[in-house]
C-alpha cells in the first residue's frame, strides 16, 4: 500500500463559506502531519478556503504518481517510503524562509513509517533509519510549524487502507515527536499537536499562527 491521497469531492462546510474575509496570519511554512486517514488533507483543505495566499503542498504520493508516473505497490514497502521522503524534502526545499505554504505529510511521517513496518515485521528498516533521520532533520529545516494530528475516534479507515499500518504509524510519529523532537527540529520548528472537531483543528491551526504569544500547545 502506498501512501496515499484518497480522492474525493470536496465540498466546504458552512462555517467556511459564512467567512468573508481572510485573516491576517504570520507569514509561514506549515506542514500537516499525520498517519494515513488522520485528517490532513481535509484541514489543508479548510485552511487553503480560508486562506488563497498560501500554496499547497500536496502528498510525495500524489507528486510522484501524476508528475512521474510512479507505480506504487499495493502494499507499502520501505522503498516505498524512502522515495516519498526523499521527494518531501526537495519538494519542501523550493519554499524559502518568508513563503505562505501549507504541506501535507512532513519527512517526519515517512521515519515513522519505517519504524512502523519495522515493529510490525513486515520489514527490517534497521539499516535505512539513520539515514532517514538525517534526510528528515534536513527537511525539518524548511518548516517553521509542525502540526501533529493524532488519531482520533471520529475519522475511520477502511480495510483497504490497512489499518493495522495506519496504528502503527501513529504510535510511531507521537513517540519519535516525543522523544527525538529536539534533534529533528534543531530547536528552530513550533510544533502543534491538534485534536477536536473539523472546525476546532482549523481554529487551532489559526492560533498557532496569529502573531502575538505562542498558545499553549505550542513547543
Amino acid at each position: 500500500m502506498a501512501v496515499r491521497h484518497e480522492w474525493r469531492a470536496f465540498r466546504p462546510p458552512r462555517f467556511l463559506a459564512t467567512l468573508g474575509m481572510t485573516r491576517r496570519l504570520a507569514i509561514m511554512r506549515i506542514v500537516v502531519s499525520g498517519t494515513h486517514c488522520s485528517g490532513k488533507t481535509t484541514l489543508a483543505e479548510d485552511f487553503l478556503r480560508r486562506h488563497p495566499e498560501y500554496a499547497h503542498e500536496p502528498e510525495p504520493y500524489e507528486w510522484l504518481s501524476e508528475a512521474r508516473g510512479a507505480d506504487f505497490s499495493a502494499e507499502l514497502t520501505a522503498a516505498d517510503v524512502w522515495q516519498q521522503l526523499e521527494i518531501s524534502v526537495e519538494r519542501l526545499s523550493r519554499h524559502g524562509p518568508g513563503s505562505n505554504v501549507i504541506a501535507e505529510r512532513s519527512p517526519i511521517d515517512f521515519l515513522a513509517y519505517l519504524e512502523a513496518l519495522s515493529t510490525l515485521g513486515r520489514e527490517d528498516t534497521s539499516r535505512m533509519l539513520d539515514g532517514a533521520r538525517d534526510l528528515a532533520s534536513r527537511g525539518m529545516e524548511q518548516v517553521d510549524l509542525l502540526v501533529v494530528l493524532p488519531l482520533n475516534d471520529d475519522i475511520e479507515a477502511p480495510e483497504d487502507e490497512d489499518p493495522e499500518l495506519r496504528d502503527a504509524m501513529n504510535l510511531a510519529l507521537l513517540e519519535i515527536i516525543e522523544n527525538e523532537w529536539d534533534d529533528l527540529s534543531s530547536g528552530q520548528v513550533r510544533l502543534a499537536e491538534i485534536t477536536g472537531t473539523r472546525e476546532e483543528r482549523l481554529d487551532a491551526l489559526e492560533s498557532a499562527l496569529r502573531p502575538g504569544p505562542a498558545s499553549a500547545f505550542l513547543r
